[in-house]
């Protein structure tokens, strides 16, 4: 008897301790307790990124230039996404004159929209100047200061000065370009120089901008010297790209819809007035990796659904577009999942096109032969050797064209 009320003291003295030991522990014990882990993040990793600036001198002599700026914006994105791996592109423009002409600056700032900054440009037209220098000094600050260069370690940060005229140095409230320089040195951004045509002191001027500025400093012709030539597969991938814009879907709150409303309708003007030949350049920039944000943006439903990034269900009606509001979940889903299937035809018809394409370019282009001082192919050399800092590496010889 003595022996079994023995047996069970030990065992409650037993349960009492081990049921307060954890509060018995010193505050100051190390744990050996492994802490939870913790929630996988579904979404992708962030992409590197590139942001560049091109400072365009608008007077009446680079009509030429900017004509082919129109025409090679979209090769020039297709060159900078061929980066490995692929990054998202930001893009933005700050145009100048002087004073006393209509602007002395106009500027864009940096967005991965790309279709609403090739719609600023399609409107620029060269007109004033003729007097000399420019004010060239206010949009180098400006591109500098006022654009809203981000703050990742992983972005290759650039501007590209084209111009044909040296810059202003007796504005005694000008930043002068010296300054500018030291600031794009101390926020991590290069400073390239492409001057077109050949007068003297413009060249002096730029070659300094560029040393200035860790870039590089080259000349093209007044037209800029650009490769521009048409292919047989330009129409069929223009009629493409306007099938592909067509299966967007935007989904948001009132305003955000609004928002979204006004890139798509820049993509349709984009359809109206843009070459064929620029369209098909645009198309083969969206069939790449870093084509997709400028394709499709943020708060697009097929695609967000697609990946699982957005619970159909779970959205109320209102944040819905207009036309699948009045729609079951049954009959929106099938919608949904009908727009994803033919983007994907379209998205797999248009990469082919685009390699064959780019294949006939090379063709053509070596056959021309004579093409390194070409605007294409200063921006590419830039491009590829500063890139490298930001850890983007590029494999091709040649550019996109």
């Amino acid at each position: 008897m003595n022996s079994k009320w023995i047996a069970l003291a030990l065992l409650a003295v037993t349960a009492s301790v081990v049921t307060l030991y954890p509060m018995m522990r010193p505050t100051n014990a190390v744990s050996t307790e492994q802490p939870p882990l913790p929630p996988v993040d579904p979404i992708a990793p962030q992409k590197p990124r590139i942001e560049v600036a091109f400072v365009l001198d608008t007077t009446g002599s680079m009509g030429g230039l900017i004509q082919a700026a129109k025409e090679k914006i979209w090769s020039i994105a297709s060159t900078m996404a061929a980066a490995q791996p692929a990054p998202e592109i930001r893009m933005a423009l700050v145009a100048y004159r002087d004073r006393g002409d209509a602007y002395v600056t106009q500027r864009f700032d940096l967005s991965s929209d790309l279709d609403s900054l090739y719609l600023q440009l399609m409107q620029f037209r060269a007109q004033g100047g003729g007097d000399g220098p420019e004010s060239v000094n206010q949009a180098l600050h400006e591109a500098v200061e006022q654009l809203s260069w981000s703050q990742k370690s992983d972005t290759y940060r650039v501007i590209f000065l084209v111009g044909d005229a040296p810059p202003h140095m007796d504005y005694q409230d000008d930043v002068k370009w010296p300054v500018s320089m030291a600031r794009a040195q101390e926020r991590g951004i290069h400073v390239n120089a492409i001057q077109c045509g050949t007068l003297g002191e413009t060249t002096q001027t730029w070659q300094r901008i560029a040393q200035a500025g860790s870039g590089q400093y080259f000349q093209v012709g007044q037209d800029g010297s650009a490769v521009a030539i048409a292919t047989p597969y330009d129409e069929r991938m223009a009629k493409l790209s306007e099938a592909l814009d067509k299966t967007r879907l935007y989904y948001g709150s009132e305003a955000e819809k609004a928002e979204k409303q006004k890139k798509v309708e820049a993509a349709a003007k984009l359809h109206e007035s843009a070459s064929v030949t620029s369209q098909a350049r645009r198309a083969a920039f969206n069939a790449s990796a870093s084509g997709e944000t400028n394709l499709f943006g943020d708060k697009e439903l097929v695609e967000e659904v697609a990946s699982g990034r957005v619970d159909l269900d779970a959205l109320p009606a209102a944040a819905l577009p207009a036309p699948m509001q009045a729609l079951s979940k049954d009959e929106q889903k099938a919608q949904i999942r009908e727009q994803a299937e033919r983007r994907a035809t379209l998205k797999a018809d248009l990469q082919r096109l685009a390699e064959e394409r780019a294949r006939y370019l090379r063709d053509k282009v070596e056959e021309a032969g004579a093409v390194e001082e070409s605007l294409d192919h200063g921006i590419y050399r830039a491009v590829r050797e500063q890139a490298a800092g930001a850890g983007l590496r590029y494999e091709a010889e040649v550019p996109a064209y």
